[in-house]
């Protein structure tokens, strides 16, 4: 089982930043780390969880259009924690952002670990 604990959001003004780590534990050494699929989801209210940025186990990137330029997400997998540095905040990134872990299990298939989210609040 592995778990992920997602920390750094909260209150900040149009135009700040804020950096959100998300730290895996439980069954899982840093090696293991290394071959999931690492995502950073949000959910604003009454709207559908989206994927706003991924770091693959082969080490690419994708972010979704809206935050493109603004975000950036790394991994550590030493510290088995991915990062979400997220610059010139807007309201509308307003939401609960949530890691994920993804990774292909021998005739099981995908199986996907979230944590418990983190919410962040753009506003004046």
């Amino acid at each position: 089982q592995v778990q992920l604990v997602e920390s750094g959001g909260g209150l900040v003004q149009p135009g700040g930043s804020l950096r959100l780590s998300c730290v895996a534990s439980g069954s899982i050494s840093g090696s293991i780390f290394s071959i999931y699929d690492m995502g950073w989801y949000r959910q604003a209210p009454g709207k559908q969880r989206e994927l706003v940025a991924e770091f693959t186990r082969t080490s690419s990137t994708n972010y979704v259009g809206s935050v493109k330029g603004r975000f950036f997400i790394s991994r550590d997998n030493a510290k088995r924690t991915v990062y979400l540095q997220m610059n010139s905040l807007k309201p509308e990134d307003t939401a609960d952002y949530y890691c994920n872990a993804r990774v292909a299990v021998l005739n099981v298939g995908v199986v996907d670990y979230w944590g418990q989210g983190t919410q962040v609040t753009v506003s004046s």
